[in-house]
């Protein structure tokens, strides 16, 4: 019920500094001699709680004229009470700082300095007589007031913020990871494993009629395994670095072995790429070349690598049936990804019965070596 009545998040830190100052100034009206009749002192306490309770649930035009007529009030107050009355103008400075718009602070400080200066110019005869007085700095510091709070209170609110992002961004670190464990899964394990399968079922065939061909498949599958354990303690102890001219060797063998003839064409010296991008070509390569193997039924798989404009172009081609849909399988969703790491994009022309050519681009700037 009294979260209703005072806003609860404003409870711990104003609450207990409220009541006091309430208490102060119902004391100072209601017991000391102030030369007003009851009723008045008693008027003039429930405006000045109307007004305290508007700007206390308000935080723009509404606060700024519940502080104007506070700024009166005090000033008829200080009008018997003394300069000393002036201040009471800390609870609405106070109020002015958790206002949400810069252009209320500013019109509510004019209202401070006016409440100063008028009550100068009544008790020292001149508009200037505030400033020869030792409320002249307590008039300062009323001023400083707000903007300090609005200060405070937006360092909060941006740590809060981030805070949240922090935690958003933690979310994301992790979701990315298991998106990239599980693309290395696909394009390292994934492509030992299609490699075994195969042999597998190629010795089936041997077994029986060229026995010693099937023994040496066998011996290659046996390989192939060891490879596919050394593939997964890689996995768990982090993505490594991927030489580009080792893994296109590494696809010459494989397709080889697959009997699809790699061709591999340089038109240029090519500029050093960083480590980062030289690792995405060639996991994109990887995969391509996965790719070709299980779906395309190509005889001829082509590499060429050139540079235009300060970007480097990657074309991996095959004379397939180009079957090969895109945006379709984990595979292709990686070319994309990986290139827009690298700022980057990706091209996949189809040509039916003739194969397909998946273009990697990637700018030079940003990615050398």
């Amino acid at each position: 019920m009294f979260r209703k009545l005072y806003p609860e998040d404003q409870i711990e830190k104003f609450l207990l500094l409220d009541v006091i100052i309430i208490v102060f100034l119902m004391y100072r009206v209601l017991v000391l001699d102030v030369p007003y009749p009851i009723f008045v002192k008693i008027g003039f306490l429930f405006l000045f709680l109307a007004v305290y309770y508007v700007c206390l649930w308000h935080r723009r035009w509404w606060m700024l004229l519940g502080s104007y007529v506070g700024f009166l009030l005090i000033l008829a107050l200080s009008i018997y009470e003394g300069m000393g009355a002036l201040l009471y103008g800390f609870v609405f400075a106070d109020f002015l700082g958790r206002a949400d718009r810069k252009r209320v602070i500013g019109i509510g400080m004019v209202g401070i300095a006016a409440m100063f200066i008028l009550a100068g110019w009544i008790h020292e005869g001149e508009p200037a007589g505030v400033f020869r007085t030792v409320y002249f700095p307590v008039m300062i510091i009323q001023l400083a007031v707000p903007p300090i709070l609005q200060v405070r209170e937006g360092n909060k609110a941006l740590k809060e913020k981030l805070n949240l992002a922090n935690a958003q961004l933690e979310r994301y670190i992790q979701e990315e990871e298991r998106n990239r464990i599980a693309r290395d899964l696909h394009d390292t394990l994934g492509q030992t494993l299609t490699m075994i399968k195969m042999k597998s079922e190629l010795t089936i065939r041997l077994v029986d009629q060229h026995p010693d061909q099937a023994k040496e498949e066998l011996r290659d599958i046996v390989n192939t395994s060891r490879h596919a354990l050394k593939q997964v303690r890689e996995l768990v102890t982090g993505m490594k670095y991927v030489p580009l001219e080792k893994e296109i060797e590494l696809a010459g063998d494989l397709l080889q072995k697959v009997g699809i003839r790699l061709l591999v064409s340089n038109e240029t010296p090519l500029t050093p790429l960083s480590p980062v991008a030289e690792t995405m070509l060639a996991l994109s390569v990887r995969e391509a070349v996965t790719n070709i193997i299980k779906h395309s039924g190509a005889s001829e798989c082509m590499i060429t690598r050139y540079e235009r404009d300060q970007r480097l172009y990657l074309e991996v081609s095959d004379n397939g049936n180009g079957q090969l849909e895109p945006g379709k399988g984990n595979g292709v969703q990686s070319f994309q990804e990986r290139m827009a790491m690298l700022q980057g994009e990706v091209e996949m022309k189809q040509r039916p019965e003739q194969g397909i050519s998946i273009t990697f681009i990637v700018p030079l700037m940003g990615n050398r070596g």
